[in-house]
């Protein structure tokens, strides 16, 4: 796709991007002379205020100028947006000549169904899961035409589905087996990558829906572990986070260990205020979003010093898998325990012994956890 790119920035770009700024709008212009005249006369002349207010109310450029044109171009894999500032029908032409391109060059179509052009002040175009719109006139204060982002709702409902049935969380049987630091990280992970991932739309505090109904399956999940309640477990879990609003909610577990630091897994706690644009960094081949990584959900991988097979101490490895679409086995009536796990709980990693790990590699069977653990006592 980099001849794609290649086309379009030094091709297109150019042949549509005209002037170096819109022209003021004669209203604008009217109100701005009329100020300076009275500047000259009075600084302190007592209509300034007033025609200062009226000048912010008014629209300063000509969204409509003929002699202005910008286009900008965003791509990601075989996904790309195209914004344009001008007529519709030159933003057909750009459309016909990226479709010419592709078919030519590239030997791929260009689909009709998704290639669309919207108004971005009427309308919203859907890039990597945001709505992308523009501002109306002098809306929430800001200047006209200011480009926004936000979750669309289709999103949203995706996701507190996966915690949800008939608009009721549930509880996720597949962890029930697992640690209470195992599973609050495992929520904690999934619900802190979401938010991040909205950090910069407007109306990000639509996730508080979310955080709602995946606390209320969090919740669900322990008290079915431990057969107790909801109430119960929210008290025994409850603790306190640092944001930027200050000290807020949140359910946490931690674990001590010896001349070690202590282990830490959180749910909840982080502030769904709207983060303000700013261009990501670079820096020694990472991009930099100043956001935090996810640590690994599962206390063992934190650890890794017990195989998950046999419970052995020795010689202990994490066997990988590239994507979760690996685990899928076609043609096996009776799947590997290995292989059962790790598809059920989406891991793409598993910690084993060097003899586990030799075997699954090589077809054999694994030891099982009882042998292993009599030779050990024997």
């Amino acid at each position: 796709m980099d001849k794609l790119d290649s086309f379009v920035e030094m091709t297109i770009i150019p042949r549509y991007t005209q002037g170096t700024r819109r022209k003021l709008t004669p209203e604008y212009r009217a109100i701005s002379a009329q100020i300076r005249r009275l500047k000259t006369k009075d600084e302190d002349h007592p209509d300034l205020p007033s025609l200062h207010r009226q000048l912010r109310k008014t629209k300063a450029s000509d969204p409509f100028d003929p002699g202005y044109r910008r286009l900008r171009y965003i791509r990601y894999a075989d996904d790309f947006l195209l914004g344009f500032s001008g007529p519709k029908d030159e933003a057909e032409e750009i459309r016909e000549q990226l479709k010419t391109f592709l078919h030519d060059q590239l030997k791929l179509e260009l689909s009709p169904e998704k290639t669309l052009i919207t108004h971005a002040l009427t309308e919203r175009a859907q890039f990597l899961g945001y709505d992308i719109s523009a501002d109306g006139p002098q809306r929430h204060g800001k200047s006209h035409g200011r480009i926004t982002l936000r979750i669309p709702i289709k999103k949203l409902k995706e996701k507190i589905s996966r915690y949800s049935k008939n608009g009721q969380s549930v509880s996720r049987s597949e962890l029930t087996n697992e640690s209470d630091f195992a599973i609050v990280e495992k929520y904690g992970s999934e619900y802190r990558g979401i938010v991040q991932y909205y950090a910069y739309a407007r109306n990000r505090w639509w996730l508080n829906h979310l955080h709602w109904v995946m606390k209320n399956s969090l919740l669900k999940t322990l008290a079915r572990k431990h057969k107790s309640t909801i109430p119960a477990m929210d008290q025994r879990f409850a603790g306190k986070a640092i944001s930027k609003n200050g000290v807020m909610k949140c359910l946490s577990v931690t674990i001590e260990r010896k001349d070690k630091r202590s282990l830490y897994a959180q749910f909840g706690g982080i502030s769904l205020q709207t983060e303000p644009f700013k261009d990501a960094e670079i820096q020694d081949g990472y991009l930099d979003l100043d956001r935090n990584v996810p640590r690994c959900e599962l206390i063992e991988r934190l650890k890794a010093d017990t195989c998950e097979e046999c419970g052995s101490r020795e010689d202990v490895e994490v066997h990988h898998v590239r994507k979760l679409s690996d685990l899928k086995v076609k043609g096996q009536r009776e799947k590997p325990t290995w292989l059962k796990t790790m598809a059920a709980l989406r891991r793409k990693t598993f910690v084993l012994c060097r003899y586990c790990h030799n075997a699954l590699h090589t077809g054999r069977p694994m030891r099982r956890r009882e042998v292993q653990e009599e030779s050990f006592q024997g």
